[in-house]
């Protein structure tokens, strides 16, 4: 899949701020009532922060799930070693026409993550079908009191009929506003008549 097909698009009149380290932000205009509620948003002022100081990563992504009314949730641990290539090789089945959502749970680290951004594309022998994207926020480092954030996504609603029935491939990117791209995967899942 061509890296072209998960770049985010970028929002009409939206301007990329400055990066700044915590340090910096904790001290920007500490009598400013608007920001320091957007401070308090991000947890900067609330609890010891956490994260692995020999892990470079700033955002890492824990757990992605398939949420379908009435049905089991299909959770998958990203932490477990293989869990990215299962994703890929072993597709999951989704009944025609049903309503879905998929979830997400991670952690942010060293720094504050500005503008996070989920970017979906699926393909159908090798034709794109649909691309799809979420801004998720801007989020602070983790702290005690907040140890993950978990983000559910728009509900969507998988094709129908006949030749809509098949297998498909899908990307998914995590990314920011700096572009950086904090996890890529490729999975599978096929859609059915019934599960």
């Amino acid at each position: 899949m061509d890296d072209h097909e998960l770049e985010g698009s970028t929002t009409e009149g939206y301007k990329v701020g400055e990066k700044k380290t915590i340090d910096e932000l904790k001290n920007l205009d500490a009598d400013d009532e608007a920001l320091n509620k957007w401070k308090a948003s991000l947890g900067l002022a609330t609890g010891k922060q956490i994260g692995d100081p020999n892990d470079p990563r700033t955002v890492v992504i824990e757990e992605i799930a398939l949420l379908v009314e009435g049905r089991p949730d299909i959770a998958v641990d990203l932490t477990k070693g293989n869990a990215l290539e299962e994703l890929k090789s072993k597709p999951f089945t989704l009944k025609e026409g049903c309503e879905y959502r998929m979830r997400v749970k991670f952690r942010v680290q060293h720094e504050v993550i500005s503008g996070l951004k989920y970017v979906h594309v699926v393909k159908r022998k090798g034709i794109k079908v649909d691309k799809s994207e979420e801004m998720m926020g801007s989020y602070g480092p983790n702290t005690e009191t907040t140890p993950f954030y978990s983000k559910t996504f728009a509900a969507e609603e998988a094709p129908a009929g006949m030749l809509a029935r098949g297998s498909y491939s899908a990307t998914t990117r995590f990314t920011d506003d700096d572009k950086k791209d904090h996890l890529t995967y490729h999975w599978a899942f096929k859609i059915d008549k019934d599960w």
